[in-house]
This record gives C-alpha cells, structure tokens and sequence, in this order.
C-alpha cells in the first residue's frame, strides 16, 4: 500500500490559526492567504475543531440593543502545541511574543469551560462599538457569569468591558488575572485568580 500524501495545503491552516489566537475568525482572509476557497478554509477548521485541536468560541446574540460582532473567536486549544508550533521554547520567549496575551485568555477559557462542565453554554460578547467581554457562561436556568482575562497584576476594568457587564447583566462578573489575591473592582465585579474561580465553578 502507497504513502498516503496529505494536502499541500493541510499544515497551513493551523499555523495561520495561530496568528489570530483569541482573535475573530476571517475565513476569507485566511483563505487569500493560502489560495484556496472560503469552503476548503471552513472544512479544515470544522476538521480542527472535531480533533479538539481549535475551539471556535461562538458570540453572545441575546441581546438586541446593539449591532453585534458575530463571527466566532478562535483559539488553540493546547497551549503547549500553541507555543512548539510558534517555536515559543520557555517562558522568557513567551513573554516577549506577540501571542502571549492570547495564549493566556486561552489557557484561562479552556480550564474555566473544562470545570463549568457540559450545562455551561459558553460564548463570548462584543458589539461593534467595541464593548466586549471574553467569556460569558450561560447555564440553563438563564443565569450568567461573565469573565474578562487580563495579563497583568494590577487588572482593571476598561469602559468597554464595563458597558458590556452592563449590557449583559450577569449574575456574577470577574476578571481573571495572574496574581493570587481576591478583590473587589466594583460593586459586581471581582478581580480573582484563576485556580479562585476553577473552584467557585466546580462548587456550583
């Protein structure tokens, strides 16, 4: 039996993938970049995401009041294959790459939709006047956590994550950050570790 070969343009897709890490998915320009069909792009990233390699995180609709974003934001799933595919070999790299504020939103998304478990639908939020929130988890009963990740120890919310807190409403609202100390950064939101919040989720 012949060598099955695989698709010249099969490798790409992921690789272009990375560059718009935590970014929203443009099929057509990833598809001008690599000379094929908008629908060739689509099938890879429908094949990705069946394999658990990229998550297609899909936009919150509900609310009307305002013209929203609706193409989903993509992320590699593995940090760790993120960062062997960008050739990222340690933390002192990590930190000087362009990726390393998306690769962080993404370890953060992942772990948070891992423990919420399956009732947990998961969305992110953002209008086109640039209010936005990366995570929205939304549990059957209509209930809503709404979760901003920011890389820096002294986080802070900006004007457009707080219209979108107020667009939303949620019943809980967080930023997730690298430190370990919880504290209020307003009257309905709290700043919170990550490991913090796996364990408020999993106690739910």
């Amino acid at each position: 039996m012949g060598r099955r070969k695989s698709s010249p343009h099969l490798k790409y897709p992921c690789k272009s993938q990375l560059v718009v890490q935590a970014g929203l998915l443009n099929a057509a320009n990833l598809a001008r970049g690599l000379g094929v069909s908008g629908t060739t792009i689509g099938h890879y990233l429908d094949l990705m995401v069946d394999l658990l390699l990229v998550r297609r995180l899909p936009p919150r609709l509900a609310y009307a009041g305002k013209r929203l974003v609706r193409s989903p934001k993509v992320y590699v799933r593995d940090s760790g294959l993120l960062h062997a595919l960008l050739g990222i070999a340690d933390k002192e790299a990590l930190l000087g790459h362009p990726v390393v504020g998306g690769s962080w939103e993404g370890l953060v998304i992942e772990n948070l939709i891992a423990v919420a478990g399956e009732d947990a639908e998961p969305s992110f939020y953002r209008t086109s006047g640039g209010a936005e929130v990366d995570l929205v988890l939304t549990w059957p009963d209509g209930r809503e956590w709404a979760i901003e990740v920011k890389l820096t120890l002294a986080p802070r919310l900006e004007r457009g994550s707080r219209s979108a807190l107020a667009d939303i409403a949620p019943e809980r609202g967080f930023v997730v950050y690298p430190g370990e100390e919880r504290y209020p950064l307003g009257s309905d939101v709290e700043a919170i570790s990550l490991p913090e919040l796996c364990a408020e989720l999993s106690s739910k």
